[in-house]
């Protein structure tokens, strides 16, 4: 952690200009929050990033479900941000989601911007930058919300034993936060002009980060290619892989056929690795309390990860902020975005153990890992791995998680019928580094400057870059990944407001006009009952052929949201669309979240 001495004084300042404020209610929750742009290594490799509250990643925003927030943000950097807060669903207060040219204008340098929201769930969340590329620079932190007394826990179905239940509640309030992410070299403006100048989709990083902290790893080529396996090699086109672990620029089926500029990029963005090693992350669990929470967020943008504890197996109990029935599995794959909280038994012998992080998408080989530590222990380690350096099992009996068996506690019904069909087709348009929602249109990162939509809903009227509904009906979203532009890897499509139910995949084209049609046809490619209910959704690839997700959702909280691509490039390359939900009953916006706004009431 990096810590200067400007930060400190400026988050001095920043406690004394809340200590202003109203303090007189018990059940809000003040959280400041001051952003610097200074050096750093989580890695090792020393680069500009941004420091919340002189640390990275920031500090823990924790409350209990019902708790009024208000996050205050200190702009000290050199430029503009803005702050989201992923998976809250800013239920009537649409105007602090933190979407620049969506709910509010950019927040500038030097000024302040106070978020105002009710945690009306529990569950772990998590808060980033949403301005341009900026979550590749650092500004990330967590959300923890406790349950409100009352709610239903599905721990018995774990165990039955008193002692049990009695230590998986403790550790369920009292989690381990361990956030995982990738890091690069390069600033996340440095990554888009590199982009543009070159037209390539810059999917190579240099490190998985655990809570902050890891290693580039280098293991050479041959290594590297003995983890392709045989059916994905053609993909590769007698290439081998980078000393990075990625894709050769020169590989048409992620850099597309497009004409490009090679001799813009970088050398050391796609390869030139240069191995470190300042240290990884322990996190500690106490033996005596019987099971530890470990409450996994991914912040990723670019690698799809894999996680396993050495020894441990881990039962899943919570994904995306709510409930579900317990899965027992020795390893999960995380889309971006998503979080899964996990409990862990600590009844193996008292050591140090291996926490292994895999990235297992098709563009790099990454790894990272950190200690699991029995508080007390000898420093011993044995390893005894379960995924290997690409995340795949290294045994026959690896219990991996499959998503779309993981099923809401209690559960949570979707409407049978909907009223609205929206079908949004993902693809590349125009250029290696353009994505779109819509077939055709980008939504431009030059949006982020424009009237909000929340202030003026028709600003992008006749675009085809908005969805509109209305307040109390059900839409089905339906996700086309064509194959006709090429390689598509799954996408993580996250949702802001409310969370959706994803009631359907499949392969091929979909050739049905809605649901119910397609129901008569293909009824075992559905699910009405109880279906997984996130706020991202993640489609599958398109190798060899077309693919396709629909996600059905109520609309109960009027505004403007939008709803993106989480792999970071294909959301700074256009790949989003805007739900303005509830147009019949639009909010009316605060005069303090309006122009001239910055969250502070005018007295």
């Amino acid at each position: 952690m990096r810590v200067s001495i400007l930060s400190l004084s400026l988050l001095a300042s920043s406690f004394a200009l809340l200590a202003l404020g109203n303090l007189d209610c018990q059940e809000t929750v003040r959280f400041p929050i001051t952003l610097t742009w200074e050096k750093g290594a989580p890695d090792g490799f020393e680069r500009d990033m941004i420091l919340m509250n002189g640390q990275f990643p920031g500090p823990t925003l924790e409350m209990k479900e019902g708790a009024n927030v208000e996050f205050t943000v200190i702009n000290r950097l050199p430029f503009e941000t803005t702050i989201h807060f992923h998976g809250i669903e800013q239920l009537k207060s649409p105007w602090s989601d933190g979407v620049p040219g969506v709910t509010q204008k950019p927040i500038p340098p030097g000024s302040t911007f106070v978020y105002k929201w009710k945690a009306t769930q529990y569950g772990t969340y998590w808060y980033h930058a949403h301005l341009a590329g900026q979550l590749e620079d650092g500004l990330f932190g967590p959300i923890h919300i406790t349950p409100a007394n009352g709610t239903a826990m599905p721990f018995d179905l774990i165990s039955n034993t008193k002692q049990d239940l009695h230590q998986l509640a403790l550790a369920a309030a009292n989690p381990q936060i361990v956030m995982l992410s990738d890091w690069s070299h390069f600033t996340s403006e440095e990554l888009h002009d590199i982009s543009l100048a070159a037209d390539i989709d810059p999917l190579c990083g240099d490190s998985i980060l655990i809570n902050g902290k890891g290693s580039v790893n280098c293991p050479g080529v041959p290594f590297l290619m003995s983890l392709v396996p045989p059916p994905v090699l053609p993909l590769l086109r007698g290439a081998n892989l980078t000393d990075k672990g990625c894709l050769p620029l020169t590989n048409t089926l992620a850099q597309t056929s497009y004409p490009h500029n090679f001799s813009a990029v970088p050398p050391t963005l796609f390869e030139g690795c240069h191995a470190t090693n300042p240290g990884n992350a322990t996190i500690n669990a106490d033996p005596h309390k019987g099971w530890v929470s470990l409450n996994f967020i991914s912040t990723a943008s670019l690698q799809e990860m894999v996680v396993s504890i050495d020894d441990h197996p881990m039962w899943l109990y919570e994904i995306d902020g709510r409930y579900v029935v317990p899965q027992l599995v020795d390893a999960m794959t995380f889309s971006h975005g998503s979080r899964h909280s996990v409990f862990v038994q600590l009844d193996k012998p008292a050591h140090n153990y291996i926490l292994r992080v895999a990235g297992s998408g098709l563009n790099q080989k990454v790894y990272g890992q950190a200690i699991f530590r029995y508080i007390g222990s000898p420093d011993t380690v044995i390893p005894h791995p379960s995924i290997n350096y690409s995340g795949v099992n290294t045994t026959t009996n690896v219990r991996f998680l499959d998503d779309k068996t993981v099923v809401p506690f209690p559960p949570v019904i979707p409407a049978q019928t909907v009223d609205q069909t929206y079908k949004l087709l993902l693809n590349r348009t125009g250029a290696a580094w353009q994505w779109t929602l819509n077939n055709d249109t980008p939504f431009s990162l030059s949006l982020e400057e424009q009237t909000p939509l929340l202030w003026d809903p028709t600003e992008l009227a006749g675009t085809g870059l908005t969805i509109t509904t209305k307040n109390n009906t059900w839409v089905d979203l339906i996700f086309l990944v064509t194959i006709s532009g090429g390689l598509q890897p799954p996408h993580p499509i996250h949702k802001h407001s409310n969370k959706g139910h994803i009631i359907g995949y499949g392969e091929g084209e979909f050739n049905y006009t809605d649901v119910a049609e397609a129901m008569k046809y293909i009824p075992e490619n559905f699910n009405l009952n109880n279906p997984p209910y996130r706020d991202g959704f993640y489609t599958l690839p398109a190798a060899t052929s077309s693919t396709w997700m629909v996600v059905r959702y109520h609309v109960v909280n009027p505004g403007a949201f939008l709803l993106h691509c989480h792999i970071n490039p294909h959301l700074t390359g256009g790949m989003a669309v805007a739900i303005l939900d509830g147009i019949d009953v639009w909010p009316t916006v605060p005069a303090e979240y309006g122009p001239g706004g910055n969250g502070v009431a005018k007295c």
